[in-house]
């Protein structure tokens, strides 16, 4: 199990034992043996929204940050990525998005098939790439809130 693996495992038994997990960056380092950036390339690369997460910090001496599992219920997980959308999303976050509902069982495997063919880039060749990824914004919050 490598050390990215450990820290994740340790964040996910805090956030199952307590419901969320508070940590203080530098502590958790010193306690796994680790450089604090290997702690915060593991919370953004796998306690994303996406994923189920929110994450909140607190800067300065008694700083901390803390992660919380968003609610279960597949109505709040999708009003959640709607709502994290923004005004633009690229191919690949759209599909990673996607990917990630699909793989949680919070829509079906047919959904997300075709969720991930409108989010193609071949049907944006003709639009600018900005125009393009607030399209594929669009499209993908409508097409989430019809599952709903």
């Amino acid at each position: 199990m490598n050390i990215s693996d450990v820290i994740a495992q340790m964040l996910l038994e805090m956030i199952n034992r307590d419901g969320s997990a508070e940590i203080r960056r530098n502590e958790l380092a010193d306690r796994i043996g680790c450089v604090p950036s290997q702690i915060n390339y593991v919370i953004t690369s796998r306690f994303t929204p996406e994923q189920g997460f929110v994450v909140s910090s607190r800067r300065g001496g008694g700083g901390y940050i803390r992660i919380t599992r968003i609610g279960c219920d597949r109505g709040g997980i999708i009003m959640h990525l709607v709502n994290s959308i923004g005004d633009s999303i690229d191919e690949k976050t759209a599909k990673v998005n996607i990917l990630n509902l699909a793989e949680q069982n919070f829509i079906e495997k047919a959904d997300a098939r075709m969720l991930l063919a409108a989010m193609g880039g071949s049907g944006y060749r003709s639009v600018p790439r900005a125009a393009a990824d607030a399209v594929r914004a669009g499209i993908l919050k409508q097409m989430l809130l019809s599952l709903r």
